[in-house]
């Protein structure tokens, strides 16, 4: 060894000695997320085995106590439906069943989904995008489409339905991330960055409107709006964007003279007018988290189920919650949701550090879905919001959601999965 290295590495044992002596640790730091560029890692080979270590078992356990709590509320809320006429052909477990059924697809589904590599999912975002189109415009043909309630949102799967507003939810939370990732270099200039997407959202939009299904839309056009703003969009275009948002929404209150009386009915749900009628569902939802005070009636002691609150197992499941497990039960609800979003933003941030833009994203974006729509519900619910058909995430009856629901909070395990493989050293 040369006399200069040795000079030198006798100086670094000496500063090593220097920190120990003034109680300055000498091993690196292990609680800062290490910012690497990995994306040469990505695509090479055969992606690495996937197993249950390194699970966010945190995560796991918030959705399986929903998706269990869902279950009971659902057989809770459906099971006198078959004593009223319209249902008389049910049986008492018919939407417990079915409910189950749509669990264990769900189930499966997300299992598979898990096994994708973020990557894989990246390059697919244009073609499910394109796919989610193509079913949006089947579901509208007659004969194709199913009839429920005057909307045509289903799309008959053999003994089960399908809602294609489900999947282009998925659709455009990925389309919305790769675009975000391919425009990154130009997402201050309005025109190159923003308009194009504006489109395609406008697009989609057209589709759910002529179904109809305003609910599905908004939540689209938030998550999209969500991930234009994570990604990095001038904020003076985002606030923009928001303000033509709000007015497009305002002109289609304003031209339909049943979402007007929605509104309506929302400011005063207790006329004689409106208590009968669009603020029907409003009045009785409130009356049944009145009942439930502070600790609830009781599971299985709700009154408003029996035929008095409708659709009391999907987009009013909260209601029924507040009606037998009262104020602590919805609190519980809430403080379950927002601890949800608020580590898939978490997943989302350490993602972004790891320079996977594209991944944390997508964690991000699918935050923004669970906590939005979570919150429109409960907002509806508790009437705070006017009436909106939008069902609770994980656990409102509704097969399609759920299965979708499953497949995205997989999809956040995947890219938590793969953060903490990328922070051990390991290659995706």
């Amino acid at each position: 060894m040369s006399d200069n290295a040795t000079r030198f590495f006798s100086l670094q044992a000496r500063i090593a000695g220097m920190k120990g002596l003034f109680g300055v640790s000498t091993e690196p730091p292990t609680d800062v997320i290490p910012v690497r560029t990995w994306s040469g890692y990505e695509g090479r080979g055969a992606s690495p085995a996937v197993n249950a270590q390194g699970l966010d078992w945190a995560l796991v356990g918030v959705t399986l106590a929903l998706l269990i709590w869902g279950l009971v509320m659902v057989y809770s809320a459906s099971i006198a439906m078959p004593e009223n006429p319209r249902f008389s052909q049910y049986t008492h477990t018919y939407f417990l069943t079915r409910h189950l059924l749509w669990l264990f697809i769900g189930v499966v589904a997300a299992m598979s989904a898990f096994q994708v590599p973020t990557a894989r999912w990246e390059q697919m975002a244009r073609w499910l995008f394109v796919g989610s189109l193509v079913s949006l415009i089947l579901v509208l043909i007659p004969h194709v489409g199913k009839v429920v309630y005057g909307a045509r949102r289903w799309i008959a799967v053999g003994p089960i339905g399908f809602q294609p507003s489900e999947l282009a939810k998925l659709a455009v939370l990925l389309y919305a991330s790769d675009y975000m990732v391919r425009k990154m270099e130009v997402k201050e200039k309005f025109f190159k960055a923003v308009a194009p997407m504006a489109i395609a959202v406008g697009v989609v939009g057209l589709l759910l409107l002529a179904e109809p299904d305003f609910g599905a839309f908004m939540v689209i056009a938030v998550i999209a709006m969500g991930i234009l703003f994570l990604g990095g969009v001038n904020a003076r275009m985002f606030f923009l964007i928001t303000i033509l948002l709000v007015l497009v929404f305002g002109f289609i209150i304003a031209t339909s003279e049943w979402r007007r009386e929605r509104i309506f009915a929302y400011l005063d749900p207790w006329t004689e007018k409106h208590a009968l009628g669009k603020g029907y569902q409003l009045s009785h939802s409130l009356i049944a988290i009145g009942r439930g005070e502070i600790f609830g009636v009781g599971l299985g002691g709700s009154v408003e189920k029996l035929h008095w609150l409708p659709e009391a197992h999907t987009d009013f499941l909260l209601a029924v919650i507040g009606e037998e497990f009262g104020l602590l039960g919805v609190l519980t609800v809430i403080g379950l949701f927002f601890w949800l979003t608020r580590r898939m933003m978490h997943i989302g941030r350490q993602s972004i550090a790891l320079d996977r833009v594209f991944a944390g994203l997508v964690a991000q974006g699918v935050g923004v879905w669970i906590g939005f729509q979570a919150f429109i519900n409960m907002g509806v619910n508790l009437g705070a919001l006017p009436t909106k058909g939008l069902t609770l995430p994980l656990m409102s009856y509704g097969g399609s959601a759920i299965l979708m629901n499953l497949v995205v909070i997989a999809l956040v395990l995947r890219i938590d999965w793969e953060n903490k493989r990328m922070m051990r050293g390991g290659r995706l």
